[in-house]
């Protein structure tokens, strides 16, 4: 009898923490931006006051809602609820804490009223309400394209002048982004890059929720389209992820490598799963790095996809060249990226690692949960290899 009562027990406990860690949450979420807004040093008039607070309240009592109903019923509608909700009190969270410091600042100097105190939060409601605004446009765009020369000193000068192009983390999810798709795919095709990129996280979802926004992929114009698995395709079923790809006529690298030779010289793309893929229970799945490698030769130079940078250590030791990466988004919204620092060891652009590998991190082309993007503009990069 305890070993039939074990799973739902653990499932009622995790259930309970869920909730509670969600609660907690929620709670410094909406109180944080409350004590910016409506602080009591700032003497709103009470309808002020009694108007901020059920407007914050229903705030706290809709994030947690909608989020349980996104996360455990796979709503759609209600993500399109929550996560909006919670970009928006992430950004007043943040901000609240930066003018508290001005608020120490003005009470230190012994010069705060309830005159500045109000104007204090005018200033911060005005910063949230921009940064939101500013944020989703920057979030619902067409990326920019990135362009960056990379080095790599074993390329063969019959490579130099190859041209990549990096797709990352589009995120196709509840919101319909089907318009915006094919307008970067567009964006990708008029760049003419000899070889495109995807470096995971196509969608939140599975290839039927999702078939409508990822299917203008298949149209992207390139002598050669590699992709590899992020971790949000582990979260809704990987395997089919690579053969839609596949039938959009990518070459999925599933700890696999490709040659591509060009006047006698070799230049090796090979890709692996991603890190999460050993823990899905998906079959086959895991990244493996040797036998993504599996025959290339010592002397190839070897162009490495792989969702997350912290998979950077492994490549410098199998003596990749180049580690392509997404993954982090660039932080997506200030200041998350003092969190995503702590899990990973750079959050875009290109890097250097050991002796020869270089590693370079797209900020990515869509967005995870909020739709906002603050202080991390999405991106196409293009990269130019150079051998010199």
């Amino acid at each position: 009898m305890a070993t039939t009562d074990a799973p739902p027990r653990r499932s009622a406990r995790r259930r309970t923490v869920f909730l509670a860690v969600l609660t907690v949450i929620s709670t410094l979420l909406f109180w944080v931006p409350w004590t910016g807004l409506l602080a009591p040093s700032a003497q709103w008039p009470t309808a002020v006051t009694v108007i901020g607070t059920l407007v914050i309240a229903a705030g706290w009592v809709v994030l947690p809602v909608t989020v349980v109903r996104a996360f455990t019923r796979g709503s759609d509608a209600a993500t399109r609820i929550a996560m909006p909700l919670l970009g928006i009190a992430w950004i007043a969270f943040a901000w609240t804490l930066v003018t508290h410091l001005l608020r120490l600042v003005l009470a230190i100097a012994g010069v705060e009223n309830p005159f500045r105190a109000r104007l204090v939060a005018v200033l911060l409601l005005a910063i949230v309400v921009t940064l939101a605004l500013h944020g989703h446009r920057q979030a619902m765009r067409v990326p920019r394209v990135r362009r960056q020369d990379v080095v790599l000193p074993r390329l063969d000068p019959a490579f130099d002048g190859l041209t990549i192009a990096v797709l990352a983390d589009t995120h196709y999810g509840p919101i319909d982004r089907a318009a915006w798709s094919r307008r970067t795919v567009q964006r990708v095709n008029e760049l003419g890059a000899d070889v495109v990129v995807h470096v995971g996280d196509i969608a939140d979802g599975t290839v039927e929720q999702r078939r409508d926004q990822s299917t203008a992929l298949g149209e992207v114009q390139a002598p050669q389209r590699f992709y590899v698995s992020g971790n949000h395709e582990y979260l809704s079923n990987a395997q089919a992820w690579m053969e839609h790809m596949a039938e959009l006529g990518w070459t999925s690298l599933h700890n696999q490598h490709r040659v591509l030779e060009r006047d006698g010289a070799r230049l090796v793309f090979a890709g692996i799963d991603d890190i999460t893929a050993a823990h899905s229970g998906e079959e086959g799945h895991g990244a493996d790095l040797a036998s993504a490698l599996a025959g290339v030769e010592p002397t190839d130079p070897v162009v490495l996809l792989a969702h997350q940078p912290s998979e950077i250590g492994k490549a410098v030791e199998a003596g990749v060249d180049l580690q392509l990466s997404g993954h982090t988004h660039g932080g997506q919204i200030w200041p998350f990226h003092l969190l995503v620092r702590l899990q990973q060891p750079v959050l875009h652009g290109l890097s250097e690692h050991g002796d020869r590998t270089r590693l370079y991190t797209s900020r990515g082309a869509g967005f995870w949960g909020p739709p906002f993007r603050v202080f991390a503009p999405s991106e196409i990069s293009l990269l130019t290899l150079r051998s010199r």
